[in-house]
């Protein structure tokens, strides 16, 4: 005999409620939108050929002027901020948020590079998603 499909139903609509809540708490503390610490980390695929590196870093709804790059030795590092849309922020105040998926808020993405040494060639926003070339030094 199955279980009854109402009970994990009525589970997952909890858990979910229970997320809702957190996040709405975290976003609306004070002093929140002037923190530096990382609240997400945006997905990233890494492409390398002979020639160099090329990464991908999902970051749609994220302006270019939002966005930090900088590299060390075997790490780069991509930060900024994603802001809520204007429109949701409503031409007459905050609008009461009914769902919350989508990050926003500060985010930080490490990514460990392969041992090079490695060069920034260039970083463009297309798409949702800033691709970062590095090409291999000697």
């Amino acid at each position: 005999m199955t279980a009854d499909p109402r009970r994990w139903m009525w589970a997952e609509a909890c858990a979910m409620i229970e997320r809702a809540e957190q996040m709405h708490r975290q976003f609306f503390q004070p002093g929140f939108a002037a923190s530096r610490q990382a609240s997400w980390e945006p997905p990233v695929d890494v492409f390398e050929s002979e020639q160099g590196l090329l990464i991908v870093v999902a970051l749609p709804g994220v302006e270019s002027q939002d966005i930090e790059i900088s590299s060390g030795p075997d790490m780069l590092l991509v930060a900024g901020v994603r802001r809520l849309p204007a429109a949701a922020r409503g031409k007459h105040g905050a609008l009461a948020i009914q769902r919350l998926e989508i990050p926003h808020g500060r985010f930080e993405r490490r990514i460990r590079l392969p041992a090079a040494h490695w060069e920034l060639q260039r970083s463009t926003l297309a798409e949702g998603c800033l691709l970062i070339s590095l090409t291999r030094q000697a």
